[in-house]
């Protein structure tokens, strides 16, 4: 596999417009289930162009915005700029540079299944404060039951570079539950589905890493397939691509892996 941390230095701007956000329940979650209020410190870890750190600014928290990628960090810096809590880190999930016992919560959106885990868990660990959380989640789309969801996973199957090898649906639940392990983790999943037109769908697909990038001989190819699939099944200009967001709550034991 290529650098993860560079994966996405050319789809930065696809990236912070087309990607999903996450429902509102997700914020629902973390109050109810592990108290989170306004005045928590957060390390969101692969933060990229800000998605989840923004949702977590609106509610007055003091967030650091910790990513390795240059361009994606400073996609993010640009979108939340106008919130005082927020902190631009260069840092990766392995060596976050945060001080010891510094956070309330760790979260990680779209992007734990690029870590290094034993290494990860040590850092979450020394980061965060006594009885502290972690937050793992993913926008996942759902790959069958409808016709989009059917064809546009062939699509990816038959054109995408090396989608098989980083999906992250190869973070299965028991990889999720031996990081916590010896702690419980609590799995929880929210419906959230999108409305898109023809651009909207093209611009979320060129912002995965693993659709090839123009001047790919692929990617023309591709895009046709896109289209096509797209009028096949469009409804008055617009298709409804469907998700389940992922949640996975839990705490670090200090004895763990």
């Amino acid at each position: 596999m290529s650098d993860p941390t560079k994966r996405f230095s050319d789809r930065v701007e696809d990236y912070a417009r087309y990607r999903p956000r996450y429902p509102s329940a997700v914020v629902d979650l973390l109050r109810s289930r592990c108290g989170l209020t306004g005045d928590w410190v957060i390390a969101d870890v692969g933060s990229g162009t800000g998605i989840l750190s923004e949702m977590l600014l609106s509610l007055g928290c003091r967030v650091y915005g910790v990513e390795p990628n240059r361009e994606m960090r400073e996609a993010g810096e640009r979108l939340l700029a106008r919130y005082p809590g927020f902190e631009s880190v260069d840092g990766r999930a392995e060596a976050t540079s945060l001080p010891g016992a510094s956070v309330d919560l760790v979260t990680a959106g779209q992007a734990f299944h690029w870590f290094d885990r034993p290494r990860t868990r040590a850092e979450f660990v020394r980061i965060l404060k006594p009885d502290g959380w972690v937050a793992l989640m993913w926008n996942k789309r759902r790959k069958t039951g409808t016709r989009l969801a059917e064809a546009y996973e062939r699509l990816l199957l038959e054109y995408a570079v090396d989608y098989g090898s980083v999906d992250h649906d190869n973070v299965t639940d028991e990889v999720i539950a031996a990081f916590f392990r010896p702690g419980e983790v609590q799995a929880h999943s929210v419906e959230n589905h999108r409305t898109l037109d023809y651009r909207t769908l093209e611009g979320y697909m060129r912002s995965a890493s693993y659709v090839p990038a123009p001047g790919h001989a692929a990617h023309g190819r591709m895009l046709e397939g896109l289209r096509s699939i797209f009028e096949s099944v469009q409804r008055g200009g617009v298709v409804i691509l469907e998700y389940d967001t992922k949640v996975y709550l839990g705490r670090l034991p200090v004895a763990g892996l």
